[in-house]
């Protein structure tokens, strides 16, 4: 992974460091600009707000995760912000230097296209994932596969990362549905919950 100094002396490709308060707006999908963000530190959402004022997490992001307005369709990212949930430093690049031959031949610059190659993967993956996930017709399929997600293969106990009122806003679900489930699960044996603790018992 290309380290924070690496990002901030490739001044070949004109990257942008910016700081962000907890609820800034990063930025906003109103028109389709060729920029790529990575976040350094912090903790974001994508989140979509319908007419109605229904609010929707699309994707968190995190140390490393990568995000921008090219990967979304023009004609449905109006209502998209990247939103801090924490404080955030995000580097900005615009596409066209990612793709531009580097005058100065740094190393820097092949690492970069390297890592971020491998962030573009990793993105990919987390989308595919959330396909799966909203894909499921009922709110206790959604939960345990979102729980075979996080716990990954051999974690029986993890924390979830997102409180449950964006919990249920990740899935598109009530949150009041959301904790019905979540009883029911614990009920039937599925898990074992100590506020955002889960301990899966299958």
């Amino acid at each position: 992974m290309a380290s924070k100094k690496e990002y901030e002396y490739c001044q070949c490709m004109r990257a942008k460091k910016k700081k962000f308060k907890k609820e800034e707006i990063i930025t906003s999908f109103l028109v389709k600009r060729a920029q790529l963000c990575v976040l350094v530190d912090g903790v974001a959402d994508l989140i979509r707000y319908d007419k109605k004022g229904n609010k929707t997490i699309v994707e968190r992001y995190t140390k490393d995760d990568i995000f921008g307005e090219l990967f979304y369709n023009v004609s449905t990212n109006s209502e998209l912000n990247v939103v801090a949930m924490k404080d955030c430093t995000v580097i900005f690049f615009d596409v066209e230097d990612l793709y531009a031959p580097c005058n100065e031949k740094c190393s820097y610059h092949t690492t970069l296209h390297q890592d971020l190659l491998q962030r573009i993967i990793k993105k990919t993956q987390m989308q595919n994932t959330r396909i799966e996930l909203l894909s499921k017709r009922s709110i206790r399929d959604k939960l345990l596969s979102y729980f075979q997600f996080v716990g990954g293969t051999y974690n029986k106990t993890f924390t979830i990362p997102f409180s449950y009122t964006d919990l249920a806003d990740y899935m598109n679900v009530e949150r009041s549905a959301l904790m019905r489930e979540l009883k029911n699960l614990s009920e039937d044996g599925f898990i074992k919950r100590d506020g955002s603790k889960i301990t899966l018992l299958y």
